[in-house]
């Protein structure tokens, strides 16, 4: 429910920034280097680059949890595995 303006309270958590606090800001991969560099490496594929397909697999909960259990990132390792064994087998 929508409330009428004059009703409405105000988010003071999303108040717009002041001169002073935009003059403090600096650049992410000056306050935060491994991250914006992280960030950099992460990006989805550009127009007419290769593109991975979306496929539906059935793997077995140990295989899952075999990569799962290493953290974020289990499907590309997955991926990595098989390209590995794709090449290997060419």
């Amino acid at each position: 429910m929508k409330l009428p303006k004059e009703k409405a309270i105000p988010d003071l958590d999303d108040a717009p920034l002041t001169a002073k606090e935009m003059a403090r800001l600096r650049p992410l991969r000056e306050v935060f280097p491994d991250l914006s560099e992280w960030s950099r490496k992460r990006r989805r594929a550009r127009k007419g680059e290769a593109h991975k397909t979306a496929v539906s697999i059935r793997l077995s909960p140990e295989v899952i949890a075999f990569y799962k259990d290493k953290g974020r990132g289990w499907q590309t390792r997955i991926d990595e595995t098989l390209r590995a064994i794709v090449a290997a087998t060419k």
